[in-house]
């Protein structure tokens, strides 16, 4: 039986928010310059709906602006993401690495499953080398829904998963496990919430409390 382990990316492995309000500043800023923003970043509001998809965040931070100043504040947003990524001001969060490594040598397959676009997680898989442990990743950018049970529901169909746990901050990650008849652990971490959490199978406080969970849920031999 395939054993696996469907991690979500921001505010689960990924410290999003050491890079997140950096980029958010220089978008707003965009928008500033171009006298279509007055006053500070939303950032707070964007705190609220971490991990949502990109196109619902802009119309919540700039509901009413136009689509194409979203596209453009996305397309600069982005930009802006890879750049601190690139210059690395980002981060795992703590025992990340060690946690992967120690459930390849378990025998899971470690999987991504992200609301993030695929060059915005290609970055951090690149900057990382998450890949040394990481089948592979998955974006929401890959299916039309942009629901993240659809996105799990794509990696369960094609590794004919019978037998794993998703790893996640938000009530998407534990919708998205309980959609698909998987074991939902929730990350007590940045933008976690604790009435979100509450629906998880089980709750970690950081990832090194995870290998235990994962050994008496999955069957691993």
């Amino acid at each position: 039986m395939e054993k696996a382990v469907i991690f979500d990316m921001d505010g689960t492995l990924f410290q999003t928010n050491l890079v997140l309000e950096s980029a958010l500043d220089d978008a707003f800023d965009y928008l500033r310059n171009s006298g279509k923003w007055e006053g500070q970043t939303p950032i707070e509001l964007y705190r609220e709906i971490m991990g949502v998809p990109l196109p619902e965040v802009w119309k919540a931070l700039m509901p009413d602006h136009s689509e194409e100043d979203r596209r453009l504040t996305d397309a600069f947003f982005l930009a802006r993401l890879l750049h601190h990524i690139k210059e690395g001001n980002g981060a795992l969060y703590p025992h990340a690495g060690e946690t992967l490594r120690l459930l390849k040598e378990k025998g899971c397959r470690l999987f991504i499953a992200s609301n993030g676009l695929i060059d915005y997680l290609q970055a951090i898989v690149r900057c990382y080398s998450l890949d040394e442990w990481v089948t592979e990743m998955f974006s929401i950018e890959q299916i039309d829904s942009l629901d993240k049970a659809d996105l799990v529901k794509e990696i369960v169909n094609k590794y004919d998963l019978k037998d794993a746990v998703v790893v996640g901050d938000r009530l998407s990650d534990i919708r998205a496990a309980e959609t698909n008849g998987l074991v939902s652990v929730g990350c007590r971490f940045d933008f976690a919430k604790e009435e979100e959490l509450a629906e998880a199978d089980y709750i970690i406080n950081d990832l090194q409390d995870l290998l235990p969970v994962v050994m008496q849920t999955v069957s691993v031999e």
